[in-house]
């Protein structure tokens, strides 16, 4: 019997792992002091009422023998589906609903979907990044190529021709910066990766925090995408199922490689290997979708947003850089004095009894970075900005 050793290659814990550590270790030796947490991208706000009443009534549905489900369909229920193409719609991109394949979430489909492919593919991750990109990949054993982002480039890295690849990674509205991709950039992305015969794995899981009607909320809003793009999306961020778990990928038929299409594959897989999301919670994020459902997540996606525009505002006053904010809900800040992500996480932490992220444990070009997220309370966010400010200067 032999392990799998591209797991000895990963660190040896998941970033958000370590963090709590840290929190964990600070509340005993600080009991009386609270801890606001401004690191995990967490939701705090409930469910909306549109999304909860539907779970109540498919409750009392699986209560009734009439009405009881037992298996679902094995690419998530068609009346779900169907919400989710009319949702893209409005985005002015047409799907069929064969197309959509619902999930328990963007990260499983995210790490799933390399089951489709070979391991000796090359894969391009940008960096700093969400980790979860990098660790599937370690744990497969593929060759993985780093795109560096940076203040020169906004955190937005661009293909270079010299580099090629057959699976690129892209996150817009991005995890961890903030930054978001506009229509001639991604533009950029397609057509490099339609010359290479790559794919993109664009995730999408925080298009619904995009303020700016010209930035694109879809990879599909761009001609030639379908062609080479698969596209990740989750309930999470966006409708607070963090803790009820649901997500979708779009895989179009229009994309296929070695004469398959990648849209039939992910199908065996999923059919083998996945045995679908709940009836209750299918129902819940069809919900999410109708008029009153839309509106009503508004209503949270502006609360955590002016949450976010409170802490900018801080930032500018204090004069630190930082991207992100306007079209997402995370801040990307660069740590004072030069100091490296990890003393700040613990000056911020010892200092204000705040948990950011530091920007090291999204990868190198992370380090002297910081993530602070809009996903709190109000209350939480102002005191936080008030203890910010009690802390200049920073030493």
């Amino acid at each position: 019997m032999k392990i799998n050793k591209n797991y000895l290659d990963l660190n040896e814990s998941y970033l958000f792992s370590s963090i709590s550590k840290k929190i964990i270790s600070h509340k005993e030796s600080f009991p009386d002091k609270e801890i606001i947490r401004l690191g995990i991208g967490d939701v705090t706000r409930p469910l909306v009422p549109a999304v909860t009443n539907a779970m109540q009534n498919a409750v009392l549905e699986m209560g009734n023998a009439a009405s009881f489900r037992g298996y679902g369909e094995e690419q998530g229920y068609s009346f779900l589906r169907k919400a989710i193409c009319g949702y893209y719609e409005k985005k002015e991109v047409k799907l069929s609903e064969d197309e959509v394949f619902i999930s328990d979430g963007a990260k499983s489909d995210l790490g799933n979907i390399l089951d489709i492919f070979s391991v000796n593919n090359t894969v391009l991750i940008p960096d700093p990044v969400y980790p979860v990109y990098v660790d599937t990949n370690i744990m497969a054993g593929r060759k993985i190529l780093f795109m560096k982002g940076n203040m020169d480039n906004r955190f937005l890295p661009m293909p270079e021709k010299n580099v090629k690849a057959d699976i690129i990674y892209l996150c817009s509205p991005n995890n961890p910066t903030g930054a978001v991709y506009n229509r001639d950039q991604l533009k950029l992305w397609v057509d490099y990766a339609l010359e290479n015969e790559a794919v993109i794995l664009f995730d999408s899981a925080y298009e619904g925090y995009i303020r700016d009607n010209e930035l694109p909320a879809s990879i599909y809003q761009i001609d030639g995408a379908k062609e080479c793009a698969i596209e990740f999306c989750s309930f999470s961020k966006t409708a607070g199922f963090t803790g009820t778990r649901c997500g979708y990928t779009v895989l179009p038929h229009l994309l296929k490689r070695g004469g398959v299409e990648l849209c039939k594959l992910w199908r065996r897989r999923q059919t083998t290997k996945f045995n679908g999301v709940p009836y209750i919670v299918q129902r819940g994020a069809e919900a999410a979708f109708s008029v009153n459902g839309l509106e009503q997540i508004k209503l949270n996606i502006d609360y955590y947003m002016e949450n976010a525009d409170i802490i900018a505002a801080l930032l500018s006053e204090l004069d630190v850089w930082f991207t992100g904010g306007k079209n997402a809900p995370y801040i990307w800040l660069k740590c004072p004095n030069g100091i490296s992500s990890w003393d700040f996480f613990d000056l911020l932490l010892i200092k204000a009894g705040i948990a950011g992220t530091p920007g090291a444990g999204f990868g190198a070009n992370g380090e002297g970075f910081f993530r602070l997220s809009a996903f709190g309370s109000r209350e939480k966010i102002t005191e936080a900005a008030e203890r910010i400010k009690e802390m200049m200067p920073w030493r």
